[in-house]
C-alpha cells in the first residue's frame, strides 16, 4: 500500500511525463526539459519514500519479534 507521500510523488511523475510529452508535441524545449526534471524528481522522491516505508516496516517486525 502506498503512503500519502508516495501517491503524491507518483502524481508528480505523471505530471512531469505529461509536460515532457506536450513539450515535444508543441516544440517547446523549456517545457520538455521542465517535464523531464519533474518526472525525475518524482521518481527519486518516490524511491526514497518506498525505502523509508520498507525500513519502518522492517523495524516494526524486528520490534515485534523481540517482544516474543
Amino acid at each position: 500500500m502506498w503512503t500519502k507521500n508516495e501517491r503524491k510523488r507518483k502524481v508528480d511523475q505523471v505530471k512531469g511525463k505529461v509536460k515532457h510529452v506536450v513539450g515535444i508535441v508543441i516544440g517547446d524545449d523549456d517545457l520538455k526539459a521542465d517535464g523531464q526534471v519533474d518526472e525525475t524528481v518524482g521518481k527519486v522522491e518516490a524511491a526514497a519514500g518506498r525505502t523509508s516505508r520498507k525500513t519502518g516496516n522492517a523495524i516494526t517486525r524486528v520490534g515485534k519479534a523481540m517482544k516474543r
